[in-house]
This record gives structure tokens, sequence and C-alpha cells, in this order.
């Protein structure tokens, strides 16, 4: 029998998938145009390839586990920064700015791989709903400031951003892409 390195087979547990889930991450970030197998996840992981198979199916699997993964994380960053700042105009603003720099850190990028390598997992109603949740933190700050269609709001502020995410991506400066969406902002609602 395998030897646990935690107090509960369950705990045990977690802290295998959570190498797997962190494996695959950080193989996803140091090359994002490919997709690694299960066997170099595992290895990353310090498990050998069988013993993945205990946490994942398949590799789709994993990758699926870790865009579910990357939601809720990618959600808490953007809702403390927003939680710090009582002001709602300014809460839009730390929206956009945490979003991009997630982008500059490359975040996005492992999404857009996760999105090519296993476009299946964007699919489902879950994964749906969970886009959507990155969305209401905007519309709430939209709403208390005062906006007369915050989801409106939020979905052209959300374009906005799309578009600041392809310039980063495209190599243009994180304080360039934030300074020229501010401007836009500003623009439109002096």
């Amino acid at each position: 029998m395998p030897k646990i390195s935690a107090a509960t087979v369950a705990e045990h547990r977690a802290i295998q998938r959570r190498a797997l889930l962190d494996a695959a991450l950080e193989l996803l970030a140091e090359a994002p145009e490919r997709a690694p197998t299960l066997g170099e996840i595992a290895a990353l992981a310090g498990l050998a390839r069988s013993s993945a198979y205990n946490y994942f199916r398949s590799r789709d699997d994993l990758l699926r586990a870790v865009v579910v993964d990357m939601f809720p994380r990618w959600n808490a960053r953007v809702v403390e920064a927003m939680n710090k700042i009582t002001d709602p105009g300014e809460r839009v603003l730390a929206y956009i700015d945490v979003n991009l720099q997630l982008v500059a850190e490359g975040e996005h990028a492992i999404v857009g791989a996760l999105a090519t390598f296993t476009p299946q997992a964007f699919t489902d109603e879950s994964m749906l709903a969970m886009h959507d949740d990155l969305v209401l933190p905007l519309v709430d700050a939209l709403r208390a400031s005062g906006a007369a269609d915050p989801e409106l709001g939020a979905e052209l502020i959300s374009a906005l951003l799309h578009k600041g995410t392809e310039l980063i991506e495209a190599g243009r400066g994180l304080d360039e892409v934030r300074a020229a969406v501010r401007t836009a902002l500003a623009t439109a609602h002096p």
C-alpha cells in the first residue's frame, strides 16, 4: 500500500490532486502553445503517470479541472481588490485594473490555451455560469454608481477589456493599455 503524506487519506488525495493542478498550470504557463501530456504533468507533481489516473480520467479531464480551478481564483482577486474601495466609480476602475493585470501576468493566455486544448470545457452550463459570475462584481459597482443600465454598461466595459486583453497579449504594455481604457471610459462618462 502506498504511503500517504497527510493525516488522512482524504487530505492526502486533496494534496495530490492540488499538485497535479498546479503542475498543469506551471507547464501551461511555460508553454501555452502546447498541451502538456498527463505523464509530464504527473512527473512535475512528483507522481507516476499511472497514479494521475487515480485523480483524473484523462488529460482532458485534468485540463478541464484546471479551468474550473482558475475561474474562482481569478474572481477572488478581482473581488478582493474591489472590496478595498468604497467609491463605486473607483470600484469599476479596480475591476478593469485587476483584470488587465491578470492578463499581463499570463493568466488569460493559460485560459486561452485551455480553450484551444479542451473547448468542451468551456461549453457546459456550469462553465458559462462561472464566466458570468466574473462580471457580477462589475454590474454591482455600476449599479451602485447609479448607472441606468448596469448590465449593458458591464457588457460594454467587458468589450473594452477584451480589446485591452488582445493588445496586452500582442505586446502592448499594461500601463499603456490601462491608461487608454481609463481615458476611453472618462471620455464616454465625463
